[in-house]
């Protein structure tokens, strides 16, 4: 079974998405205010947040509802840098996530999209 994905909407305390991938157990959680990037040239911020437990997946309430949801794959992975395809309600788009320093990385829709 594919690790799945969710991204969380949510508009407290202040509107922003979080993206959660399935990983060891855990969701790996990235809170990033301004949504995903659908431009290659433009990075969006992505704030590590500690992990969640995987029932995350599908939790809604009030002030979080679920974006996108669906399953993702690594392509590439070393210390700075995660490359995956998201596979959601929408197609699949292919985004790396690279560290910058300390809880802070980058959001980098990848020119390359998968067909």
């Amino acid at each position: 079974m594919e690790p799945a994905f969710v991204l969380h909407d949510h508009r407290k305390p202040r509107p922003h998405f979080d993206l959660r991938l399935e990983e060891d157990g855990v969701l790996r959680s990235w809170a990033v205010p301004r949504g995903l990037p659908t431009d290659p040239a433009r990075n969006r911020l992505a704030v590590a947040v500690p992990d969640h437990d995987l029932d995350h997946l599908t939790y809604t309430d009030a002030d979080k509802s679920i974006a996108d949801i669906g399953w993702w794959q690594e392509e590439d992975r070393n210390d700075k840098r995660i490359v995956f395809t998201l596979h959601g309600r929408d197609g699949s788009h292919r985004y790396a996530l690279i560290h910058t320093d300390g809880v802070n990385w980058l959001l980098h829709r990848t020119k390359e999209q998968p067909r």
